[in-house]
């Protein structure tokens, strides 16, 4: 079996789904690689690709748009065609990742993966991360934690595997953000921490 490299994924968008809206910006770091059952980490800043992007539609929501602070009219100006970044994109990963195999991590990985995946399909014709290659970090989380998914919020996770980096909603910090999580999370045992908190109406 080849090793695996882990990519820490985050997107922003002006709307819920890619089609009908535009992925704005998106943000990959390198978090570690896995060889066998041995994870080792890797500083997740050293290797990181960000790209800011032109539009796909006239349609947007104003209030998903203002997450990321980026100025629409700028992006139509000045944001990298999305062919060219996608291109890029899958270039990199290729170049860190070598002879292994790229996996994508994500928290949560169902909104980052639709939007990563739809436009590596739509404007390449295939994704570095095959159809399926990916894993969830909130799903990680409640595996060895032993706890449901709806509990799994950054916010009711231990101290100890928290990144110490604040969440910005620019893609590339909170791609690094959430490399260093995803680091913790792998090399974490859910025994050193026999407390864990039991609200569970907190969206991630």
């Amino acid at each position: 079996m080849k090793a695996e490299t882990y990519i820490s994924v985050d997107i922003e968008a002006d709307g819920p789904i890619p089609g009908p809206y535009s992925m704005v910006s998106f943000g990959m770091a390198v978090a570690g690689r896995m060889e066998g059952r041995t994870f080792e980490k890797r500083d997740p800043a050293s290797a990181t690709f960000y790209a800011e992007l032109r539009p796909i539609s006239d349609d947007y929501v104003p209030a998903a748009l203002a997450v990321s602070g980026l100025d629409r009219d700028v992006l139509l100006r000045e944001g990298r065609h999305p062919a060219e970044a996608m291109r890029a994109a899958a270039a990199w990963v290729g170049e860190v990742c070598g002879e292994t195999l790229p996996v994508l991590a994500a928290f949560p990985l169902s909104y980052d993966w639709m939007w990563i995946y739809w436009y590596f399909m739509n404007f390449t014709g295939q994704s570095p991360f095959g159809h399926s290659r990916c894993i969830d970090i909130k799903t990680l989380y409640a595996a060895k934690a032993g706890v449901p998914v709806a509990w799994s919020t950054k916010r009711q996770m231990p101290r100890e595997v928290k990144s110490t980096r604040r969440h910005t909603h620019h893609a590339l910090d909170d791609a690094i953000e959430q490399a260093e999580l995803f680091q913790n999370l792998m090399l974490w045992r859910s025994g050193d921490h026999p407390a864990i908190a039991e609200t569970v109406n907190e969206e991630a």
